[in-house]
């Protein structure tokens, strides 16, 4: 037990997926009609927050084991500048994946509703049935998980949500490639035995990271800005990173991408700000090895969240270490969880309350308050 809100949702995640893994695989295969698998051509996947981070995250998923291109979008940027320029030459060639887990989000709402207007089919991934998301979704994945109560008062940022979503994309795109033959059913059936077993990955992280992300939100108490750095599948996963900093403590924190790193957050000027880098330890190990020796060189205070194989790494900075057996395209499951620790312990470090509170203008109503994030004006397709 804790008092730490966030720190509890993290440690519930490992149930949560075992609870919830065969349902989210029935749905897969319930959704994923073979038409829908077979028609599919190209993929879009959008959604705002953590739901774009997550959508980040599983792009390569979708390519590597549906064997599709795939581009992840925010809702804004794909509904208004994206989705007047779809082909409609061939009805159901392109697919777009909305990601909300209200299902309230006006931008995903009118990103879906552009896509369909404009030939694409739609598909929900949401945890709200009846939703607007759900409804602007010619199919629907459920994403909802058993409730976790916050503590009392409390209004705590989404990690079980994000998780939830991780897994009902990855399950997708293991559905996708199997009934496409991109991967063959043994393929996939290991896939999910794989998938499955990162809840014991969780676990694993939990105990042997926890105590030195502790120590690392003691040490940099007196810092005001962070940075998470990461590519690939986890570039989401540094977004994401800096978001649960962002709601938790109020910080100023971002995500970064590595190679955009070594072009900008270099000139930096504050020598020491504390910079966490997350790898796989796959296709981008050489480029974070040397950009890592650059940060540094430099001055900046480095944390590593990376596997024992990433031997490159090994005396760099303070190490949160990750299993070996976590293949990139399922990492973020798995990587998110130093950043989510980082930014309980941070949040409690700091006595900040999650989210400010909701106050200073941050208030609640109509589901975003003045930022209308589900009460913005929801606008009409223009032929591009």
């Amino acid at each position: 037990m804790t008092t730490n809100a966030m720190l509890a949702q993290v440690y519930s995640l490992p149930e949560m997926i075992r609870e919830s893994f065969q349902r989210f695989d029935d749905a897969a295969r319930q959704t994923w009609s073979h038409q829908l698998c077979l028609s599919t051509k190209r993929v879009y996947i959008t959604g705002c927050g953590d739901s774009h981070h997550a959508a980040l995250g599983a792009e390569l998923a979708f390519e590597s084991l549906a064997g599709l291109p795939t581009e992840a979008q925010t809702a804004l940027q794909f509904g208004r500048y994206s989705a007047g320029y779809l082909t409609q030459a061939a009805p159901g060639m392109n697919l777009v994946i909305g990601i909300s887990v209200s299902g309230e989000v006006a931008r995903t709402v009118e990103a879906m509703q552009r896509a369909r207007a404009r030939g694409a089919s739609t598909l929900a991934l949401t945890a709200t049935p009846g939703s607007r998301v759900h409804q602007a979704g010619d199919t629907a994945f459920l994403t909802t998980v058993s409730d976790f109560p916050d503590l009392p008062g409390v209004h705590t940022p989404g990690i079980r949500s994000y998780a939830a979503s991780q897994l009902g994309l990855y399950l997708s795109a293991i559905r996708l490639g199997e009934v496409r033959g991109h991967i063959t059913t043994a393929e996939a059936t290991g896939l999910r035995a794989e998938l499955l077993s990162l809840a014991g990955a969780i676990e694993e992280v939990i105990q042997t990271c926890e105590p030195a992300v502790k120590s690392l939100a003691e040490r940099w108490a007196a810092a005001r800005e962070f940075i998470f750095v990461g590519s690939g599948p986890n570039f989401g996963t540094a977004l994401f990173s800096a978001a649960k900093v962002l709601e938790a403590s109020g910080d100023s924190a971002m995500g970064q991408d590595t190679e955009e790193w070594a072009h900008l957050q270099y000139f930096a000027r504050d020598v020491d700000t504390p910079t966490i880098f997350i790898t796989a330890g796959e296709r981008d190990l050489s480029r974070v090895a040397e950009v890592i020796v650059a940060a540094q060189t430099i001055g900046r205070n480095i944390a590593v969240a990376a596997p024992s194989r990433a031997g490159e790494l090994a005396e760099v900075g303070s190490r949160l270490p990750l299993p070996d057996r976590v293949r990139e395209v399922f990492s973020p499951l798995v990587t998110a969880i130093p950043g989510e620790m980082f930014a309980a312990y941070r949040a409690e470090v700091a006595g900040e309350a999650y989210f400010r509170n909701f106050g200073g203008g941050r208030d609640q109503s109509g589901g975003g308050g003045i930022s209308r994030i589900r009460t913005s004006t929801i606008e009409e397709l223009a032929e591009g």
